[in-house]
């Protein structure tokens, strides 16, 4: 068979096959805050989530958010707004379970992050 030849039908399929994860999910390659189940918040970039459930992903150049001040009450309002105050730990890469909401970060709110990380 030439490549000429395929169907539509047979294109598409060939596709499905070699999808990449960054068409699964639209938060890859995004700065997120991640709200998990169990292991807290997480600020970082997206760099893979299980194409089957959403609930597993990576992130690398991460903050843990242990608490924060002024930002706001909500994580959206920290993803928009930033903090003025608080405690994030660095964490270079992570693997997160039971992930059940990621949020896109402003830049505006990112330069808030980056005074409060501890060493």
């Amino acid at each position: 068979m030439k490549f000429n030849d395929l169907t539509l039908g047979e294109i598409k399929e060939l596709k499905k096959m070699f999808k990449d994860d960054s068409e699964v999910f639209w938060a890859i390659g995004r700065r997120c805050i991640v709200r998990t189940y169990s292991a807290g918040v997480h600020i970082g970039k997206v760099v893979w989530v299980n194409p089957n459930n959403h609930m597993e992903c990576k992130l690398e150049d991460g903050l843990r958010l242990w608490k924060w001040e002024d930002g706001g009450l909500s994580l959206s309002a920290v993803a928009e707004n930033g903090i003025k105050g608080g405690r994030l730990n660095r964490e270079k890469e992570i693997g997160l379970t039971n992930a059940i909401e990621y949020i896109p970060t402003t830049l505006k709110a990112e330069e808030t992050y980056v005074k409060f990380i501890e060493d």
